[in-house]
């Protein structure tokens, strides 16, 4: 099968695609040049490094190599990707990471390969690359290297977790961000207004406040305003053919809310809800639990990861907090949500008020990397158990001393192996009730060491 002919179902060949009038508004009014794509103008400015590569191949002057496009929905990496193409006079062949495998990309890689011997270049724009295996990521890499095909990946997850490292080292990340509001408010204005691919043929009008309305609840993502303002429309064509700002909370329904429970967002949110409740900022760490909960995250995963946050950042400044979440985390699967969500936020700004203590955490991680990083010694004889005879002979359990028949109930008796006596991890702050647990520790190692000295003095 040729590059020019029928495509096989998974990818599609469409520079200069027809766009119907019964197409999606979004689809509808994507930019077809440089000068009318809207936003990114760290990358597409003047002067700026991608707007420079792409003029210098249309010019013949260099070369684009391949790359990623990483950002939020609806920010036109596609549309891009479709520009560069038509300014550097390369064929498109846009390839979907879901509905494709190994096979469609190695006869996909031979059409191109064919088409370069006939010195035709080929873009190949791979959406949502981040859902490839590494067998199927790793399968354009001869291509790329060759020079057979560009390579543009687009992606909403981090490249550098979801993209194997060798593809990756041969393309350029570009980030692309989410258009800020005013930006989406003007190309809903756009659509409004062009006759020949949106709007303006309904003779329709908006108010100002209407379009900044659907153009915040769309959180930079333009595909969305425009699916939002295509509702509007059809309401506002059934009625007094104008956007009113009721009109349009009718057409928005529910916030669109950037989530996706295993891409990098849900960890950047979670990230977010650590941080603010370690710096002991409640405010913050209700808004970034309530985002949470109203983009659907399993309240049981939340209850989890506050449960860590009290042991990892509370710990024995303020004991009793872990009962706390553990009782927040029961109450949820007493009560489901949304009314066992509140214990959840009452545990999240008890942590944010209590006192901070990580002494425990850093303690225990001290002790996983000595074991990880020393000889793994036997436990010393003294405090080993000798149930047998044999074992008593043996020397087990001799010069053990039991601590209750002890003055103070402390002996003066190491239990670290000899090659780490003397050896200290836990170093309890002055935070809350960790400051008495260090006033006791101070007394236990002044009674041992008493002990200790009245012995050799002995």
């Amino acid at each position: 099968m040729s590059l020019f002919d029928s495509e096989p179902e998974g990818r599609q060949r469409s520079s200069k695609r027809p766009l119907y009038a019964a197409a999606p508004l979004a689809e509808r009014m994507r930019p077809r040049t440089l000068d009318d794509y809207v936003g990114q103008e760290h990358l597409l400015g003047p002067g700026k490094p991608l707007r420079v590569q792409i003029e210098r191949d249309s010019q013949g002057a260099g070369e684009l190599g391949s790359m990623i496009f990483w950002g939020p929905p609806g920010v036109g990496k596609t549309t891009l990707a479709k520009i560069i193409a038509e300014t550097t006079r390369a064929n498109f062949v846009e390839f979907s990471a879901v509905m494709s495998g190994i096979k469609e990309i190695k006869q996909v890689m031979a059409d191109a390969a064919r088409a370069a011997e006939m010195h035709s270049r080929t873009i190949l724009f791979v959406d949502e690359i981040h859902r490839f295996n590494k067998a199927q990521q790793d399968a354009f890499l001869p291509y790329v290297e060759r020079g057979a095909i560009r390579l543009i990946g687009a992606t909403t997850e981090n490249p550098s977790f979801e993209i194997v490292s060798a593809l990756l080292s041969r393309c350029r990340v570009y980030v692309l961000q989410a258009l800020s509001e005013d930006r989406i408010a003007q190309l809903l204005r756009r659509a409004l207004e062009d006759k020949d691919r949106g709007l303006g043929g309904m003779n329709l009008t908006a108010d100002d406040d209407a379009l900044e309305l659907i153009a915040s609840y769309s959180n930079g993502d333009c595909r969305a305003a425009y699916n939002t303002l295509e509702v509007a429309a059809q309401l506002a064509a059934a009625g007094a053919q104008h956007i009113d700002k009721t009109l349009a909370t009718d057409a928005v329904q529910q916030r669109v809310l950037i989530y996706d429970k295993s891409g990098e967002e849900h960890y950047n949110l979670i990230s977010a809800l650590h941080k603010s409740v370690r710096n002991s900022d409640p405010d913050a760490a209700l808004y970034w639990l309530a985002r949470m909960f109203a983009a659907g995250e399993d309240p049981l995963y939340l209850a989890r990861r506050v449960v860590r946050m009290a042991v990892e950042d509370i710990g024995l400044a303020a004991p009793e907090a872990l009962n706390l979440c553990l009782s927040a985390k029961e109450t949820i699967d007493f009560l489901g949500s949304p009314e066992g969500d509140l214990a959840l936020a009452e545990a999240v700004v008890y942590l944010c008020l209590a006192p901070k203590s990580n002494s425990v955490y850093t303690a225990y991680a001290a002790v996983q990397a000595e074991i990880e990083h020393t000889r793994q010694e036997p436990v010393p004889m003294h405090i080993r158990n000798a149930p047998t005879r044999l074992m008593k002979e043996l020397g087990y359990a001799k010069g053990y001393r039991y601590a209750h028949d002890e003055e103070d109930k402390i002996a003066d008796m190491d239990c670290l192996p000899d090659s780490l006596k003397g050896r200290t991890y836990y170093h309890p702050t002055q935070e809350g009730r960790e400051k008495l647990l260090a006033q006791r520790l101070d007394e236990i190692r002044r009674i041992r060491a008493g002990k200790r000295n009245t012995e050799n003095f002995a």
